[in-house]
């Protein structure tokens, strides 16, 4: 089984920055952790989860959606399973919980979730 916790949520006013951390941890069948691809999506309240960002396995490359590009950026440590979400000029629609996700690549459907945490944004 693998675990994903989140942390780094918080309150912040708008143009303000937050740096989400998600340690991965567990096995799996087929693979390494650090072989997977790992990723961000964010679920606001009334709205269905959408895709942040996504890293392949190495860190070489990187995806966004159009809506954070240029704000936030992915990273990713695989000697730690670790991956970090910097979010800068932070906006007020940027408000939701943030999930972790691991995927076999950085466009796939998740296999493993971790249970969010919560980035307010105050106008």
């Amino acid at each position: 089984q693998v675990q994903l916790v989140e942390s780094g949520g918080g309150l912040v006013q708008a143009g303000g920055s937050l740096r989400l951390s998600c340690a991965a941890s567990g096995r799996t069948f087929s693979r390494l952790i650090s072989n997977y691809a790992m990723g961000w999506f964010r679920q606001a309240p009334g709205k269905e989860r959408e895709f942040v960002s996504a890293i392949s396995w190495d860190g070489g490359t990187t995806y966004y959606a159009d809506s954070v590009k240029g704000r936030f950026t992915i990273s990713r440590d695989n000697a730690k399973n670790m991956v970090y979400l910097q979010m800068n000029s932070l906006k007020p629609e940027d408000t939701a919980v943030y999930h972790c996700a691991l995927s076999a690549t950085p466009t796939a459907q998740p296999n493993y979730w971790g249970q969010g945490t919560q980035v307010t944004v105050s106008s």
